[in-house]
């Protein structure tokens, strides 16, 4: 463990660095504030013992600094220092300090002090690998139920999705219901990360359950509703979009269950909307769903995709991002298929940063 030891007076350093030096830490020292920003930002030391009482700003005013910058804001920063009012603690604690000294300082209440804090550091850097390996391991098994356009080139489809952490809550798939006949699926689960995710699984297998020759799209839409509404947490649901793509009669099913609506490009230009009324799944056990059927032709691509897509845009409403989006969508009528969502995603939402799952699919009705 490396401790950063800031005073400027140099006594109370060297006393402090043979102290944790002969117990087997790794000693970093600095004389003011400016200079001990700088090395705990190059050398991230794991705890800072630092004086309050210094030449240029105060170790208040260095502590506050070091909680407002990324790079260092997680180092516990003991304060140590010979105010020893009440007033004075409690402005440590607020510029972010997790425990104070009072001077002259005594060896082993140092050293307890400083072992109790970095134990504590230890145990959460633990927790914080812990869930970093668990998000891992459910972004690796939602990938892995994931179709990928090369798994079913004949569907013709690409796809961008951006979950906001290791695992979302959105979710898409796409069926081959018969030869030329395809459905195209997708999700959003309420919230996002583990718990949302978690649920990903169970909805694939229902749509593989209620997709085929033996079901319309509304009876694959009321099959996933059923079973969800049984496992779905209290305030849980989940927005639906479905579409059923059958190239022999130049016919595309479309059922919405409260999901944004689909976008439809020509390709002899002009993007269509297609939005509906509909519950999402889940939540009503009776359950008011709406379909359209549009003729389509060779060429004609249509879009699914998740709200995240299009209330990012810089806070200017989802009205705005759907207008945005039609744009985007005609904009890349004639772009290669699988580079399309990417470029789309990115002229709708420009580079803010996220605040929801993002996920869109493209598909083109091939000859």
């Amino acid at each position: 463990m490396r401790v950063l030891i800031v005073d400027d007076t140099r006594a109370n350093v060297e006393l402090l660095d043979q102290l944790l030096s002969l117990e087997g830490f790794e000693t970093l020292t600095a004389a003011d504030g400016r200079r001990a920003r700088e090395i705990a930002g190059r050398d991230k030391p794991d705890m800072i013992l630092l004086d309050v009482m210094m030449p240029g700003e105060s170790g208040f005013e260095t502590c506050a600094k070091l909680k407002s910058d990324p790079e260092t804001v997680d180092i516990p920063i003991l304060f140590l220092s010979a105010l020893d009012d009440v007033r004075s603690k409690i402005d440590g604690f607020k510029a972010g300090g997790v425990d104070y000294i009072s001077k002259p300082v005594h060896g082993e209440e140092v050293l307890a002090r400083v072992r109790v804090h970095l134990r504590i550091l230890e145990t959460n850097r633990a927790l914080a690998r812990e869930h970093k390996a668990r998000l891992e391991e459910f972004r690796t098994a939602q990938q892995a139920i994931l179709v990928r356009p090369e798994d079913l080139p004949e569907a013709c489809f690409a796809v961008r999705y951006l979950p906001l952490e290791g695992a979302g809550g959105d979710f898409y798939d796409v069926v081959e219901i018969a030869p030329d006949v395809y459905g195209y699926f997708v999700a959003d689960v309420s919230g996002h990360g583990v718990s949302a995710a978690f649920l990903t699984s169970a909805i694939k297998a229902l749509l593989r359950q209620y997709s085929g020759p033996l079901f319309s799209p509304e009876d694959t839409m009321r099959g996933v509703d059923r079973v969800m509404r049984q496992i779905l947490g209290e305030e849980q649901y989940l927005t639906a979009c479905y579409a059923l793509l059958n190239r022999r009669t130049g016919r595309l099913s479309v059922v919405s269950a409260g999901h944004p609506p689909l976008l439809v490009a020509r390709a002899g230009g002009g993007v269509e909307v297609v939005e509906m009324k509909s519950d999402p799944l889940g939540i009503f056990s009776s359950l008011a769903l709406q379909r359209q059927d549009l003729q389509v032709s060779t060429g004609d691509r249509f879009v699914l995709y998740s709200d995240g897509v299009i209330e990012m845009r810089c806070g200017a409403g989802r009205k705005n991002g759907l207008a945005a989006l039609a744009e985007a969508v005609q904009a890349y009528r004639g772009f290669p298929l699988e580079a399309v969502p990417a470029r789309m995603m990115e002229a709708v939402r420009g580079s803010g940063p996220a605040d929801d799952d993002l996920l869109l699919l493209v598909a083109e009705v091939a000859a």
